[in-house]
């Protein structure tokens, strides 16, 4: 057994029951030859999605997003941020005075009814709460550089230009795929009739969570997010961009978005797949999409386990005698908040286990049932974090700097207790000897980092150097 994930089972537990658990959840427990075939799977998908000739094929399409610079601590100013990448919205005001930032935001609730609505209707209401925003901190009266975070697949045709490219995380608002965002912000906003805002860089989360990083630290290379979504960005060198259509002139380098949450998509992940990731897809709203995200992401993990449990339970090994009508049984009702939460604890009282299980309606459970259902949480989230830190050691090696920072954010690094500290013993077992690395929390990528993106954008327009 891999020394990092030690069998906590025993007690009262019989050996064949154990065995039997066991060989339900064999699955999750990857070698580490395997962790390096899916790097080579990775690097190799990479390769295919940077080049001009085989883009069109490859799952992993390595957008290039236009955002050539990082930030050199002298951005000053106000700037609006909008960030977009779930059910809830932000909109920020950034007043940056070099490494000093103010942040005032304010979050909107989106509901299901717009996430699967029109685009007009998702765009009307972005446009509606800037409206609030701006009126309520009493900026009405300027015209403010924005910079958009939109946390989903999206094909860049320059830092202000990008058209998405699917829907990902629940959202399936008709008439935008295709469409160019900032058009339909600006017309929305048009709608609205009294806001001057000019959109200057859209961006997803990644890229902000790189660049807000950036701001305090130069070495910073790589940005991921690790919440209701999986992706990661890093700083690529043009010549390597066969993407790139523009001028090869200084920098010569670009931020490459490479949405490698459809890494798996053409199949060839599915050597790792187990039963309970095939029905997940199955029962998703984009069945054979996104299945490396679909293996790792917050949205995700949480019905992973409850698939394991549900499992375990109907074979007689857990749960004893428990009432089929329980939310147990109940698909997406098991939170990944609950695996982080189960995770933390560390004594045999099992007080976050039990909490869980009593929101999920479950009764009479014993305390082998918490030590199993902590067991499962242990596996499947060290799974994930596991292939969270492939796909980085991949970056990383490619990149091949002697010394590099990735910028993290999202819910589930934040919130769970062990990812981090998973992911760096991973790491450290795949990247190539002599290349040192740390992982740090990114301070409001989404939203700072958006505001950076626009600060930078404006500085060199001002000056008349590219981006």
């Amino acid at each position: 057994m891999n020394t990092i994930l030690k069998n906590p089972l025993g007690g009262n537990l019989k050996d064949a029951q154990i065995k039997k658990i066991e060989g339900f959840v064999r699955g999750f427990k990857l070698s580490s030859l395997t962790y390096k075939r899916i790097m080579q799977l990775l690097h190799e998908e990479m390769n295919s999605g940077l080049s001009k000739t085989t883009n069109h094929m490859a799952d992993i399409k390595m957008f290039p997003t236009f955002v050539r610079s990082l930030p050199d601590g002298t951005e000053k100013g106000k700037y609006l941020a909008l960030d977009l990448g779930g059910t809830n919205f932000r909109v920020l005001m950034v007043e940056l005075n070099g490494k000093d930032v103010d942040i005032q935001s304010k979050t909107y609730l989106i509901p299901q009814r717009i996430m699967l609505g029109t685009g007009t209707q998702l765009f009307d209401h972005i446009a509606d709460c800037i409206c609030k925003f701006v009126n309520t901190h009493d900026i009405m009266g300027e015209k403010l550089p924005l910079g958009f975070t939109f946390s989903f697949p999206c094909k860049q045709e320059g830092l202000a230009t990008a058209r998405l490219s699917k829907w990902t995380k629940g959202f399936r608002c008709e008439g935008v795929v295709g469409e160019d965002l900032c058009i339909l912000l600006h017309e929305a906003l048009k709608r609205k009739g009294n806001i001057d805002v000019e959109v200057v860089a859209i961006i997803n989360d990644a890229v902000g969570t790189l660049m807000s990083t950036a701001h305090s630290d130069r070495n910073c290379e790589i940005g991921l997010i690790l919440g209701t979504g999986c992706n990661a960005c890093y700083m690529e060198n043009l010549e390597h961009v066969g993407l790139w259509d523009g001028e090869i002139r200084n920098p010569k380098q670009v931020i490459v978005n490479t949405e490698w949450g459809a890494f798996g998509d053409n199949g060839c992940l599915d050597f790792i797949r187990t039963e309970y990731d095939r029905e997940l897809d199955t029962f998703s709203i984009n069945p054979g999409k996104q299945i490396l995200e679909k293996m790792i992401s917050g949205m995700y993990m949480g019905e992973i386990v409850r698939l394991v449990l549900e499992r375990l339970t109907m074979e007689g090994l857990l749960f004893s005698g428990v009432d089929r009508e329980c939310e147990l049984f109940v698909r997406g009702r098991f939170y990944t908040k609950y695996v982080s939460e189960i995770e933390s604890d560390h004594d045999e009282f099992f007080r976050n286990t039990k909490q869980a299980l009593d929101e999920l309606g479950l009764e009479g459970y014993s305390s082998e049932d918490c030590k199993i259902v902590k067991y499962v949480c242990t596996l499947i989230s060290a799974r994930a974090a596991f292939l969270s830190a492939a796909g980085l050691a991949t970056l990383i090696n490619k990149i091949n700097k002697p010394n590099m920072t990735i910028a993290v954010d999202g819910s589930l690094y934040r919130f769970h207790p062990r990812f981090h500290n998973l992911m760096c013993l991973k790491m450290k077992e795949l990247v190539r000897p002599g290349l040192k690395f740390q992982l740090q929390l990114s301070h409001d990528g989404s939203g700072k980092g958006a505001a950076l993106v626009a600060a930078v954008a404006t500085r060199l327009r001002d000056n008349k150097i590219i981006l």
